[in-house]
């Protein structure tokens, strides 16, 4: 390449370069003149009081207020299933029914000894009142006549399986013809109009939770409230956490035993706190301050942080209702610059 030609261009290069350096120092210097005389674009919020929280959340599986399960005391066939799943039962009310020819009930026997122990009770009684025995004799065949009832009783039991409580039935394991063996789980039975909760603490947050603080779940948009009611002093060992206890209403029966929810524990409530986001507090040094508009101005203003809840930052000092806190903008933003309010 001719000399002169490769010089032109290396000239051109040059000149081209100036020439975008020059166009951005200006744009940069307009841009710097602008901030200068109309002011730093801002966005501003107003500070205002507000209730601050801070919860915890853990998973828990739900169950009844109160809940019992019924086992077989015999081993045999099913004959007879009352109940469903669902169903609302009364305590004592007959669930499930075995046959009564299983010899190993001794139904029938029973049932004669007790018949037999009662009549003769009875006579007894009236032969005692005539004058005709003594007490000793009377309270023999008392005696007599409790042990056969308290015989007979246990024996209707293994035949006839009852409600131990007054709820719903959430768990039937068993169908008519099915065989059974003795301690086998037959039903649940559940109280939903209230339900319970266990939630596992670590030894880490167990201190930031007390009996009687608020908790609450959400189901589809729906907040529904309870309270800790009791909270353990010393650790399971074999969860290695604390054992809390949530009880929670349950309105419309919303809320089903067996499911696993997601409870939330208010562990700090403040009313009035004044509180902002994360994203608008600078630091500097360890030290956290903000930008308030003060007369078209930004003032730097140092603040005190308190508690954290997500985004959410309680801040303690430093900040007034009334403060106009600056949100957008700030970090382009000293002490005393002019600032222009961006609607």
């Amino acid at each position: 390449m001719n000399r002169s030609i490769l010089l032109a261009i290396i000239l051109v290069c040059a000149l081209f370069f100036i020439s975008s350096c020059s166009r951005e120092q200006m744009e940069a210097k307009n841009l710097e003149q602008i901030y200068k005389e109309e002011g730093i674009p801002v966005r501003i919020k107003e500070i205002d009081t507000q209730t601050f929280q801070q919860e915890l959340s853990f998973h828990a599986i739900l169950s009844g207020i109160k809940e019992s399960s019924v086992f077989s005391l015999i081993a045999d066939e099913v004959e007879k299933v009352y109940v469903k799943v669902g169903d609302y039962v009364e305590r004592d009310q007959v669930l499930l029914t075995f046959p009564t020819d299983n010899p190993a009930t001794r139904y029938y026997q029973a049932k004669v000894a007790f018949e037999n122990a009662k009549k003769a009770y009875e006579r007894m009684q009236n032969l005692y009142n005539d004058g005709g025995i003594s007490r000793q004799e009377l309270d023999n065949a008392s005696a007599a006549f409790e042990v056969s009832r308290a015989d007979w009783e246990a024996v209707q039991k293994t035949v006839e399986v009852k409600a131990p409580i007054s709820g719903f039935i959430t768990k039937v394991n068993v169908r008519e013809t099915d065989n059974v063996q003795r301690d086998d789980e037959l039903f649940t039975i559940s109280r939903t109009d209230r339900m319970k909760a266990i939630a596992w603490i670590s030894e880490k947050e167990i201190s930031d939770i007390n009996k009687g603080m608020l908790a609450y779940v959400m189901l589809d948009g729906q907040k529904i409230e309870g309270k800790v009611v009791q909270v353990d002093l010393a650790m399971d060992q074999d969860k290695r956490a604390f054992q809390a206890v949530i009880e929670l209403a349950n309105p419309n029966k919303a809320l089903k035993p067996g499911t696993t929810v997601e409870i939330n524990i208010v562990s700090y409530s403040r009313p009035e706190a004044i509180v902002v986001e994360r994203k608008d507090i600078l630091q500097n040094g360890g030290s956290s301050f903000v930008y308030v508009l003060n007369q078209g101005t930004a003032q730097k203003r140092p603040i005190k942080i308190g508690r954290r809840q997500d985004l959410d930052v309680e801040v303690t000092e430093g900040l007034n209702p009334g403060d106009k806190l600056i949100i957008e903008g700030q970090l382009l933003l000293d002490q005393g610059a002019k600032v222009k309010v961006i609607q």
